[in-house]
């Protein structure tokens, strides 16, 4: 017994003192399982047939969110982590399915979860490339990353509540 408290002690001191040393990118690696979590269940929630659905002509398409989520955990996380960008055999497009859609948002968050392993924050004033051919310091690309789950997060959830669902967040707990 003595052991097993002792291991779980030390565990615990070295992921206080891991977050100690790279309190930027440790919070990063927090959020993630969250956003990850709700991002994911707003994508499930949302009907197969309401894919197609986008509130004004001028906004993208439920679909086309979801992909664009895809494509910016992929191309962010490939940034923060210096780790190719994953890329599919044939591209995805908004219109593939939902089932095929939640599958490749699950594994961009799979990737990010990894690319994020890979870096501290004695990275952070690298420069990285950004979207549209800028620069900018990993610690650009993580506040940019994070910020995107919440754009992202807001939208899916204004699409659930305008055909008549409840966002993850503002379901009952069970």
């Amino acid at each position: 017994m003595k052991r097993a408290c002792g291991i779980i002690l030390f565990f615990v001191a070295s992921a206080v003192l891991a977050q100690e040393r790279s309190p930027v990118t440790s919070a990063v690696k927090e959020i993630l399982p969250h956003q990850q979590k709700n991002l994911v269940a707003a994508v499930e929630e949302m009907p197969a047939e309401k894919f197609g659905f986008h509130p004004t002509e001028k906004q993208m398409t439920f679909g086309h969110l979801v992909l664009h989520m895809i494509e910016s955990n992929n191309y962010l996380c490939s940034r923060v982590g210096d780790t190719p960008e994953i890329t599919a055999a044939v591209p995805l497009k908004q219109s593939d399915g939902k089932e095929k859609l939640v599958e490749a948002l699950k594994a961009s968050f799979d990737f990010c979860t990894a690319a994020l392993g890979k870096i501290d924050d004695s990275r952070l004033a690298d420069e990285v490339e950004l979207f549209g051919g800028h620069t900018g310091s990993r610690a650009f690309a993580l506040i940019a990353l994070t910020n995107d789950w919440a754009d992202h997060y807001s939208s899916a959830a204004m699409y659930l509540r305008l055909n008549g669902f409840l966002p993850p967040t503002a379901q009952p707990k069970r």
